[in-house]
């Protein structure tokens, strides 16, 4: 189980690990755009994609993974054909510039908190740079 110190809360309040690693496998739980350190939430999707991606990060780097070591991720998105869409592309493009993992975005009514906008779940290969 990796839970960084930010996730503490969350694991004591859902019961659920920030990833799970299993040999050089990882496992990420769905990252939102809020801050961790202010409990903040971002103001629309660049900001929530920005905060998804470096808790996801955090996440990675806790369980000794980079996001060159991403192999897959899933997305949840409260709105895919509009500009929201757009602005989670080109946050994505800048957190994962190259080999590009695989990916399947999944249009939802809503996530948890009534206020997020996307959910990024990620799974990793420690070490493999995605090549």
């Amino acid at each position: 189980m990796i839970n960084p110190p930010q996730n503490r809360e969350t694991y004591d309040r859902f019961h659920y690990s920030a990833a799970t690693r299993v040999g050089d496998m990882i496992w990420v739980s769905g990252q939102v755009g809020l801050d961790p350190a202010t409990h903040t939430l971002g103001q629309g999707m660049e900001a929530q994609s920005r905060l998804a991606f470096e808790n996801l990060k955090t996440v990675l780097a806790a369980a000794g993974a980079t996001m060159a070591d991403i192999v897959e991720i899933v997305t949840f998105h409260l709105d895919m054909h509009g500009s929201d869409i757009q602005a989670f592309v080109k946050i994505k493009d800048e957190y994962v510039p190259d080999r590009y993992p695989a990916w399947t975005a999944v249009g939802v009514t809503h996530l948890v908190n009534p206020d997020y906008l996307v959910e990024i779940r990620a799974v990793a290969v420690a070490h493999c740079g995605a090549g």
